[in-house]
């Protein structure tokens, strides 16, 4: 075991893919020679040399297209996008192309590609650095969706995109990447993609989330159980899509109370899927109703450090819609 933050074991992880399979090759802006703007892949280029470590130029479509054809050529890409935000203008390589591949080739071609993309807020990044995007691409079937909020995810989940043979879009909310530490083992290991987890067991309410918000909510069930003497089940999707239904199903049954939280805006974010779901199966099993809470429904995040601070959600805003629920 050794301690490491999110970004640590994200560049830990590839490389020890990389050491171990010839066929793995990262690209994307400014990876190569500067190790990429979070320095996930610092080294990498003197290491691996610039057939596996590719600078690539300011196109987004580009590098998921590359990556494209590099999977149908037995490659296994793994492309950074150096922030979500800039994703847009690959939409269509992914949405059309790589997520659909295996549908309209009748299973004879896969793609088996990594989009790696930080996003989220709180790190002052105003417009263009700040937006979560895990809805637009959840939505879109053929592509699996993966947000780990901690170290120890983060390498068990990257090493199972890596050998999916599908494309996986990977968000890694970056202010989580020297924020968040855990003990990671040294050994190789894989998550299964498409399993949530349950952080913290509970009797009164459950809690879903993931990403940075997930560690808001562990520390709000943590003053819940101080204050108030409720307690809160946290479970942790760590993705997207698939959603693991079955688990934060279980979790509802369980507490018959159920409360969403995430950064995304709120209208149409992943978190209405989750409350719908709830909806759906387990009406007659609820004492409470749904609750979401989420980011406002505003075109992007503010660079005012004020008011970046009331879009985001923190534990103490988290807490108070937590007690309430758990009272109800």
């Amino acid at each position: 075991m050794a301690e490491k933050n999110v970004v640590q074991t994200i560049h830990d992880t590839l490389w020890e893919e990389m050491k171990a399979d010839d066929r793995v090759v990262v690209l994307g802006e400014d990876v190569g020679a500067r190790g990429g703007v979070f320095r996930a892949t610092a080294d990498f280029l003197q290491e691996f040399g610039e057939m596996r470590v590719i600078d690539t130029p300011l196109a987004e479509s580009s590098i998921v297209g590359v990556a494209i054809g590099m999977s149908l050529h037995g490659l296994l890409p793994v492309a950074e996008i150096q922030f979500a935000d800039f994703i847009h203008p690959a939409y269509d390589q992914i949405v059309s192309e790589a997520a659909r591949i295996r549908y309209r080739s009748n299973g004879d071609f896969g793609c088996p590609i990594v989009i790696r993309a930080p996003y989220g807020g709180g790190v002052h990044g105003a417009l263009y650095h700040s937006q979560s995007i895990e809805a637009t691409y959840g939505h879109v079937p053929g592509l699996k969706v993966v947000v780990p909020s901690t170290p120890h995810d983060a390498k068990g989940l990257l090493r199972a995109a890596i050998r999916d043979p599908d494309p996986v879009l990977f968000l890694e909310h970056k202010k989580t990447y020297r924020l968040i530490k855990g003990e990671v083992p040294d050994e190789p290991y894989e998550i299964p993609i498409g399993v949530a987890e349950v952080k913290r067991t509970g009797e009164d309410l459950t809690v879903i989330s993931y990403g940075l918000m997930l560690h808001h909510c562990m520390e709000a069930a943590g003053r819940l159980q101080e204050e108030e003497g409720m307690s809160a089940e946290v479970v942790d999707v760590r993705t997207i899509a698939p959603l693991d239904r079955g688990t934060i199903l279980d979790s509802v049954r369980k507490t018959a109370k159920a409360m969403v939280v995430y950064e995304d805006n709120r209208t149409y974010g992943a978190g209405a899927e989750i409350a719908a779901t709830i909806a759906e199966e387990l009406m007659f099993d609820l004492d409470g109703p749904i609750v979401r809470l989420a980011g406002p429904d505003i075109p992007a995040m503010p660079f005012s450090g004020p008011l970046e601070h009331r879009f985001m959600l923190d534990a103490e805003k988290i807490y108070e819609r937590m007690a309430e629920l758990a009272r109800f």
